[in-house]
Formats: C-alpha cells, structure tokens, sequence
C-alpha cells in the first residue's frame, strides 16, 4: 500500500492509497505515457471510476481539490509524482472518506489509460476514522 502526501491544510493523515497491484499498473501506464495524473468526478457509469490521464490532459480548477501527491518512483529512480485530484463536488459527498485505487479485470472508463490493458482502477473506500486501510 502507498499513501499519497497529505496536501490538504490542516490535515494530519493521508486521504488516498494505491494497492501494490495499482502501483504496479502505474509504473507500466507511466512508462508508456510519461507523467501520470488521476480525477474522479463522481456521478454515474464513467464518473463514478477514477480516471487516469496524461499529466495535463485533464485541466483542474476551483471546482477541483488535490487529495494529494503519490512517488511512484521506484527506490533507485527518479521521482515521479503523480496527483489525485477530485471534484469538489464530489469531495463535499466524501470529504469522510479515504479512498484506496485498486485495479481489477475489465475494460477501463471513457478516456482513462489503462482502459486497453483489460483493467480497470476501482475505488475503495473506508471511513477516515477507522484505524485500518482498505486491503
């Protein structure tokens, strides 16, 4: 499990995690793509996954919070920040929540990079309160 970097202030813990298997997806979708960003807008069908873009692909704005900033790098690598961003509309809905990224078989959502990889990112939640991450 990684936990991303708190970023929010006045935060002490970090709101979202990638499983080893989403870390994994994300070292090769990073090779293939460069620099690396995830967006999860909420609603239904596409929105409600996290979708994984180019860095930059996707413009944030006002109507955004970063969740925060995961190191993607492997321990001899350079660094390879990625960051999670979700609508802030969405994060009024789940500001009670950490979120874990998964990756499970099937096909991924709209635009999102992984979708040829016969995989799909998949959010997993938990209440911010509970003493142990989703695993």
């Amino acid at each position: 499990m990684l936990d991303a970097a708190v970023v929010i202030d006045g935060e002490s813990q970090s709101r979202v995690a990638l499983t080893e298997a989403s870390v994994d997806l994300l070292r090769l979708l990073w090779d293939r793509h460069g620099p690396l960003m995830f967006h999860q807008s909420g609603g239904c069908c596409d929105g409600s996954s996290p979708m994984c873009y180019p860095a930059g692909e996707f413009y944030t704005s006002d109507a955004d919070v970063l969740l925060g900033t995961f190191d993607l790098a492997a321990a001899d690598g350079p660094a390879q920040p990625l960051d999670f961003w979700m609508s802030r509309e969405q994060f009024a809905y789940w500001s009670h929540t950490h979120l874990t990224v998964d990756v499970v078989p099937g096909r991924g959502s709209g635009f999102s990079v992984e979708s040829p990889e016969g995989l799909r990112f998949l959010i997993r939640s938990r209440l911010m309160d509970d003493a142990q991450p989703f695993r």
